[in-house]
């Protein structure tokens, strides 16, 4: 399971932290995506870490903004949400992958959680 947490109203130019902890699966063993979804929006792509934290990937919207980490003793992966806008407003969902190849796509997930919301107003 997946459970993502953090998630709340914040303010433009705010900071949030959003967590997704893992159970029942080695987590180390996995690489970590989050996602997002807008209302009467498609689900898209945020970020992923791999397995060992050494790689990291952002979607273009959210690069130099949001950074993506990961504690493998604690089974938890983040999503540091800087500055903020109010089109970042959506559910934000984690997954997890073993060896992603596509890791913006959706469809290479075999995990998902439920999301938490994030809502961002001006």
């Amino acid at each position: 399971q997946l459970q993502a947490s953090g998630g709340g109203l914040v303010q433009t130019g705010d900071s949030l932290r959003l967590s997704c902890t893992a159970s029942g699966l080695t987590f180390s063993s996995y690489d970590m995506g989050w996602f997002r979804q807008a209302p009467g929006k498609e689900r898209e792509f945020v970020a992923v870490i791999s397995w060992n934290g050494r790689s990291t990937y952002y979607a273009d919207s959210v690069e130099g903004r949001f950074t993506i980490s990961r504690d493998n003793a604690k089974n938890t992966v983040y999503l540091q949400m800087n500055s903020p806008k109010p089109e970042d407003s959506a559910v934000y969902i984690c997954a997890a992958a073993v060896n992603v190849v596509k890791w913006y796509s959706s469809d290479a997930y075999n995990y998902w959680g439920r999301g938490t919301l994030v809502t961002v107003s001006s």
